[in-house]
């Protein structure tokens, strides 16, 4: 198979689809390999160590998309690259359709077979294409969060763990997975007093167990999200429902009531945030203000840390690109229900009822779609 890896065109987007290492891997296999001039050098990576790996440099984007029958990126695409999808072709990326209604309908009409890392779904209802990118958005939500404290940026000027004798800032990180508890753990190494709210008791209790009790947990109410908002001195959204647009936790008159100066980041923007007041953000330009406090919902958050991010990514993703790339993706996904969650949209069909509930689509059945 030849695999299609473009340059990524986000703002300030540096992680690309696969790393060196992972083009080795795919050559090894006899899969030819087309990289984008630059499309690794965010992330440190010299076309030389592509096409020492064994990959094909080609000159722009078009060429890429063109040669390619799998494209293996990171972020979805962007308006500017709608027209290098093609029928027949398969996408495997982050999408996060159920908050992106123009990519849905852009998806649809190429007829694209596209699919999505983030609900690739195990069994045991773990997101493996997800987790690596939600544990370093969770750390960075709260050096992110740290950071905008800082008076000069617009924060109350509270520092995140105090000193002996002063009092710490209070986080609250709505939502217990990944991305909540590696939040909650970063707070806590830096001496805040930490609080986690989740609608799940027996994850509260884990943890609280794993943490030895030193970061509180909260049953998420809506009295009680509201009680704790107005207390914090900062707040980080985390909550998500796989393939769905996130619930709206935070709402105006709960941020009407915080302290001026506190910050809130919402690492669920990628699925529409679950402030009412949040949009999206860039690494430019990333905050705004609300009511005196600090928002900050930058859209792709691991993409500042590209180095880390690239390898994370393709570690999560090599296995179920080389069994994508090793036959027909659809004998593929009927031996691997897990990846066949991630299954969003075949020539023209949206197969994925998130999406479909969000944008008012109608969804045609994923078993019938894959069975062809």
């Amino acid at each position: 198979m030849r695999i299609g890896v473009p340059r990524e065109i986000k703002n300030h987007e540096n992680r690309v689809g696969l790393t060196a290492a992972g083009v080795h891997e795919l050559a090894l296999r006899g899969h030819e390999v087309l990289v984008e001039s630059g499309a690794g050098v965010g992330s440190r990576i010299p076309d030389t160590d592509y096409v020492a790996a064994g990959a094909r440099i080609l000159p722009t984007a078009e060429e890429v998309w063109d040669g390619a029958d799998m494209i293996v990126k990171v972020k979805e695409p962007l308006p500017a690259e709608y027209p290098r999808m093609r029928k027949g072709q398969v996408l495997f990326t982050y999408l996060h359709l159920a908050a992106d209604e123009a990519l849905t309908r852009a998806l649809l009409d190429s007829g694209i077979t596209a699919i999505a890392y983030e609900t690739v779904q195990l069994p045991d209802r773990s997101l493996p294409l997800l987790a690596p990118m939600s544990a370093i958005a969770g750390r960075l939500a709260t050096q992110v969060a740290a950071y905008h404290l800082m008076a000069p940026l617009g924060g109350s000027g509270v520092l995140m763990g105090g000193v002996p004798g002063t009092g710490e800032a209070h986080v609250v990180v709505l939502g217990g997975g990944v991305v909540g508890e590696q939040a909650a753990m970063m707070a806590l190494g830096l001496h805040a007093q930490v609080t986690v709210m989740d609608v799940s008791v027996p994850r509260l209790a884990q943890i609280a167990n794993v943490h030895d009790g030193r970061i509180l947990t909260r049953y998420s109410t809506t009295l009680d999200v509201a009680t704790q908002v107005a207390d914090a001195d900062v707040v980080i959204g985390s909550v998500l429902i796989p393939g769905k647009k996130a619930p709206k936790l935070v709402t105006e008159e709960m941020v009407s009531t915080m302290k001026a100066g506190s910050v809130l980041v919402d690492v669920a923007i990628d699925q529409g945030g679950c402030f009412e007041n949040s949009r999206p953000t860039t690494h430019a330009d990333p905050t705004f203000t609300v009511h005196d406090t600090v928002f900050s919902c930058v859209a792709n958050m691991p993409g500042s840390v590209p180095v880390t991010a690239t390898a994370a990514l393709t570690n999560a993703t090599l296995p179920y690109v080389l069994r994508l790339a090793s036959g027909d993706w659809r004998e593929t996904l009927r031996a691997d229900p897990a990846l066949a969650a991630g299954l969003h949209t075949h020539d023209g069909a949206l197969t994925h009822a998130g999406t479909g509930e969000a944008h008012g689509i109608e969804v045609a059945d994923t078993a019938a779609v894959i069975a062809g």
